[in-house]
C-alpha cells in the first residue's frame, strides 16, 4: 500500500466542512466540520453563513485529519480540492486554502467536480467501478443521471433535475409540515411510521410525453406543490394532518421516480452496475426500492455507507487518489472556484 499515491482532499461545497486523506482506495482519515445547525433556524442553507463557517472550521478540521492519519502536510503526494459545483462563496474558501498548502508544501493540486468525487468515494468501501456504469446522484442540489466510462477522462450527463432537486423537496415538504431541517433523514424517519400507499401523489416527469422528451429528467417541483395543497386543504378543513402518512407517501413518491429512472437508463446503456451517491442516497427506502427493481435485471447496486453519501473530504481525496494514478497532469496554481462547473469536467486542466 505505500506504493499507493498519498492524496489530502479538501471539501466546502455547501454546508460540510470536509478533509480527507486516502492512500489508493484505503481511506485513512475523514475529518468533517458541519454548519447545518447554523442553517436550521433559516430552514435552509445561507450561503453567507456557509463561507464564514468553512473559515472558521478549515484549519482545525485539516489538523484533526491529519493527526487521524498519522501523517504530516510533507508526506501527501498531491491535494484535491474541490472546484465545483457548489456556492461560490464556500468553494472559493476551499480552493483558497488547498492553493496556500500546496504552495506551501510544494504538492501539485487538482480541481476536481464535486459530483464525480460523489461516484470516486464509492471505491473506498467497494473497490474499483466496474465500468461502464450508471451513477445516480442524489441531493440538495442535484437530481443527475450519469454514464460513467471512465471516471478519470469525464462522465456523460443522461439527465438531471429541471427544478427541485430531490433533497430540496425533501427540505422543503419538512418544512411545511414543521419538521425541521435537514428534511431528509427527518422524513425518512417519520415515515416508518406513515402508510406510502395513502396518499396518491404524482410522479414527475413519468406520462408517456414526458418520457419521449425528458426520458432520464426529474423534476420535483410538482410534487413539492401537491403535498402543499393535500396539506392545506386538510387544514382549511380543520382536519388533522396525518404527518407520517404524507412524509411515506411523499417519500415513496421520489424514490418510485428515482429507482425506476435509473434502472431504464442502465437498461437501455447495456450497464450491470449502478452507483448511488450524494446526501439523498443515505434514505432508507431510497436504497430498499433501488435493490428490489436492480435484482428484477440483474443488476448490482453499489451505496456507499451514509457517512460517506453526503459531502466530505473523503471524496475528493478518493477522485484525486484516481487522477494522480491514472497520470493525470494537475491543475494550475491559478484554477478557479467553479460554482457552474460542468459535469462533463471531472478536473481543471493544467
Amino acid at each position: 500500500m505505500r506504493d499507493e499515491p498519498l492524496v489530502l482532499g479538501i471539501e466546502t461545497s455547501c454546508d460540510e466542512t470536509g478533509v480527507g486523506i486516502v492512500r489508493g482506495h484505503t481511506l485513512l482519515a475523514d475529518a468533517l466540520a458541519s454548519s447545518v445547525d447554523q442553517h436550521a433556524r433559516f430552514g435552509g442553507v445561507v450561503p453567507e453563513v456557509a463561507s464564514r463557517a468553512h473559515l472558521e472550521a478549515l484549519v482545525p478540521t485539516m489538523q484533526r485529519a491529519l493527526d487521524e492519519a498519522g501523517v504530516t502536510l510533507a508526506d501527501v503526494d498531491a491535494i484535491a480540492v474541490t472546484s465545483g459545483p457548489g456556492l461560490a462563496g464556500a468553494l472559493l474558501v476551499g480552493v483558497a486554502a488547498a492553493k496556500g498548502y500546496a504552495l506551501a508544501a510544494e504538492k501539485p493540486i487538482y480541481g476536481v467536480n464535486h459530483l464525480a468525487a460523489h461516484v470516486a468515494v464509492d471505491t473506498l468501501e467497494h473497490g474499483p467501478l466496474p465500468e461502464p456504469a450508471v451513477a445516480m446522484l442524489v441531493s440538495g442540489g442535484h437530481s443527475s443521471l450519469l454514464l460513467v466510462d471512465d471516471l478519470t477522462a469525464g462522465v456523460t450527463p443522461l439527465g438531471a433535475t429541471i427544478d427541485d432537486a430531490a433533497g430540496e423537496a425533501f427540505d422543503k415538504v419538512a418544512r411545511l409540515l414543521g419538521l425541521g431541517f435537514p428534511g431528509g433523514p427527518i422524513i425518512d424517519r417519520a415515515a416508518r411510521e406513515g402508510d406510502p400507499a395513502s396518499i396518491a401523489f404524482p410522479r414527475g416527469l413519468t406520462a408517456a410525453k414526458d418520457l419521449a422528451a425528458h426520458r432520464f429528467d426529474f423534476s420535483f417541483s410538482g410534487l413539492k406543490t401537491a403535498v402543499a395543497r393535500w396539506v392545506e386543504s386538510r387544514e382549511r378543513a380543520g382536519e388533522p394532518v396525518p404527518v407520517a402518512d404524507v412524509s411515506a407517501s411523499f417519500q415513496e413518491a421520489v424514490c418510485d421516480v428515482l429507482t425506476a429512472k435509473a434502472i431504464d437508463a442502465c437498461r437501455a446503456n447495456g450497464v450491470g452496475t449502478l452507483v448511488i451517491g450524494g446526501g439523498v442516497a443515505a434514505n432508507s427506502r431510497l436504497r430498499v426500492l433501488a435493490e428490489e427493481r436492480a435484482a428484477k435485471h440483474g443488476i448490482a447496486v453499489r451505496v456507499p455507507r451514509p457517512g460517506l453519501c453526503t459531502d466530505n473530504g473523503a471524496m475528493v481525496a478518493a477522485l484525486g487518489s484516481h487522477l494522480v494514478r491514472a497520470g493525470v497532469a494537475p491543475s494550475r496554481l491559478d484554477l478557479p472556484a467553479d460554482s457552474a462547473m460542468s459535469l462533463t469536467a471531472v478536473s481543471v486542466p493544467g
